[in-house]
């Protein structure tokens, strides 16, 4: 019984429609209905601002850090489930999430938040090739492809030093994740018409 809770409170977590939710509460939008239409931060930077673009990133890595964290919880001690478990559900669910029809954002954020959780020094050297990568190609999607390969290399590299097979598990099955909710974009990216960040 504690693990099925576990896990829905793992999924809802990451079925929060962040971008839905500040779009219509603090500017009265439906974010579904401009751009491209995708609940994620990306699209939230782009039709409503930098504000809520860092609003809505930062609310959706929460998601998957507090997913991990949710074995803390008094409830979930004695389970012997692994902290990832959770984090994966809360990335499904914000893909997928129950609180906007199932048509949620493309698991880069949230992604994030889970390593967070579980190994902040590997975020924290996603992040800033992320950051890098972005200043470079001016493309969101893109980055997040290449960034999903440098994190699975770095998993590599890490399960050889440490034998964290979890994490590259994980990592690999993230990048999957985002490589397939990417598909419309490699196609625009092919074609050259991908749109491109104006605020970084």
């Amino acid at each position: 019984m504690e693990l099925f809770l576990l896990l829905l409170l793992a999924y809802l977590l990451g079925s929060i429609p962040s971008a839905l939710w500040v779009g219509k509460l603090f500017y009265n939008t439906d974010i579904r209905e401009h751009g491209s239409g995708n609940l994620g931060a990306t699209n939230t930077f782009r039709v409503l601002g930098k504000k809520a673009g860092l609003a809505v990133t930062l609310l959706d890595i929460l998601k998957g850090t507090v997913a991990v964290l949710l074995l803390v919880l008094p409830l979930f001690h004695e389970l012997a489930v692994h902290p990832l478990l959770p984090g994966v559900l809360s990335v499904v669910g914000h893909m997928y999430p129950v609180f906007a029809k199932f048509k949620g954002g493309k698991a880069v954020a949230t992604s994030g938040g889970v390593l967070l959780g579980y190994n902040w020094p590997a975020f924290v050297i996603l992040l800033l090739t992320f950051l890098l990568v972005l200043k470079l190609t001016k493309m969101v999607s893109l980055t997040s492809m290449i960034v999903a390969v440098v994190g699975f290399l770095y998993s590599v590299i890490y399960y050889v030093r440490t034998g964290d097979f979890y994490m590259m598990i994980m990592i690999g099955l993230f990048g999957l994740f985002i490589f397939y909710r990417h598909r419309a974009n490699i196609g625009r990216i092919k074609a050259g018409t991908e749109p491109k960040v104006k605020w970084l």
